[in-house]
């Protein structure tokens, strides 16, 4: 779990007080990771407090986060400077939140981040990292868990090591948005809700959260009785508990397909998530029926016919990234799972994608 973590409005500017005392020395920087949408905003840059040795790295969203980024990362701030970092802090969406924590582990491990692609492969703790989520929904600022697109597969560094030793909630920080944005990366929350309340791993304490998290997804997407405010609040609130629900217990169809289209065709994870979760009645009827009435209520419309024009070959490349992720099927599907989801069904499911 995350040991420290503050929250509300304004509460970024406590960054600075947070850090100083965990800084090593003069020239041992802090390495800030910002989604580059900031890049020229004052009103955030100025915020940051840069001192000494200090570097700040603006970093585009508009891909997935890849293994060799992190290890282009890591090798550069090695050369940058003699001695390791104070600390990583990763400012921005799920991306840059996930960059942070596998530089961070990676400038203790030897190796590339395609090493430690699966489950409980890191074997000495990261250097200190902070996570400060600008946008609500991913879960990233709480999970164990740094989803990267490798050379081979789509998958996360799952392990002790990867959350965050501090996390700052600010919601004022998510103002401004776009709408689609807003709504993709809500949904992400949301399918972590459906898909670890309905999954075979489920315990009481990720039920607690994941319960918790779909209140105020309805709340916030369906009831429509918050303020702008008080909505923005509760959605990094919903990002927050759904993550720790998957965080004991795990994810399912969507996730594990989304990152199929996600390898193959680049497809940002949201809106991936959102357009196979649009399919998936046969394993969440209740789930995709509330999902398609918020979708109709904020007036989105998803992408269609992405595998249209797909090859067999390419078709076989995304079953074979999806089917690798054998805990999400598990979760989902149960300790059968494989005489549920054969390779046909699969490519049935994406060819109405």
């Amino acid at each position: 779990m995350v040991s420290r973590v503050v929250f509300g409005r304004g509460s970024f500017n406590q960054l600075g007080d947070i850090l100083t005392p965990k800084r090593l020395n003069t020239k041992a920087p802090f390495i800030f990771l910002i989604d580059d949408v900031f890049k020229g905003n004052s009103l955030m840059t100025s915020r940051i407090p840069l001192a000494y040795d200090d570097q700040l790295i603006f970093i585009s969203a508009d891909e997935e986060p890849k293994t060799s980024q992190v290890d282009e990362l890591v090798e550069k701030i090695i050369l940058s400077y003699k001695d390791r970092p104070s600390g990583i802090i990763g400012i921005g969406g799920g991306t840059i939140l996930d960059l942070a924590k596998a530089v961070a582990i990676m400038l203790t491990n030897e190796g590339e981040a395609k090493d430690y692609q699966g489950w409980d492969l890191v074997k000495t703790p990261a250097i200190y990292h902070v996570g400060i989520p600008t946008i609500s929904g991913t879960g990233a600022e709480v999970s164990r868990t740094t989803v990267l697109t490798g050379p081979e597969k789509k998958l996360g560094i799952n392990s002790d090591y990867t959350p965050f030793d501090q996390v700052i909630l600010d919601p004022e920080l998510t103002t401004g948005v776009p709408k689609d944005q807003w709504f993709y990366t809500g949904m992400d929350c949301y399918i972590h809700c459906i898909e670890s309340l309905n999954g075979t791993y489920l315990n009481a304490f990720s039920k607690s959260y994941g319960e918790k998290a779909f209140q105020l997804c309805r709340e916030i997407f369906i009831e429509d009785t918050l303020s702008e405010t008080e909505a923005q609040d509760q959605l990094m609130m919903a990002s927050w508990h759904g993550g720790m629900s998957i965080a004991y217990s795990q994810v399912g169809v969507a996730h594990a397909m989304s990152y199929g289209l996600s390898y193959l065709l680049g497809t940002k994870h949201g809106i991936g998530n959102c357009i196979v979760f649009d399919h998936l009645e046969e394993f969440y009827p209740e789930g995709v029926e509330l999902f398609k009435q918020m979708k109709k209520k904020h007036g989105i419309e998803l992408p269609q016919g992405l595998c249209a024009n797909l090859h067999d070959d390419e078709f076989d490349i995304m079953i074979d990234v999806a089917l690798g992720l054998v805990p999400l099927w598990e979760n989902a599907l149960g300790k059968n799972w494989q005489q549920k989801m054969t390779r046909e069904k699969l490519k049935s499911l994406y060819q109405k994608m």
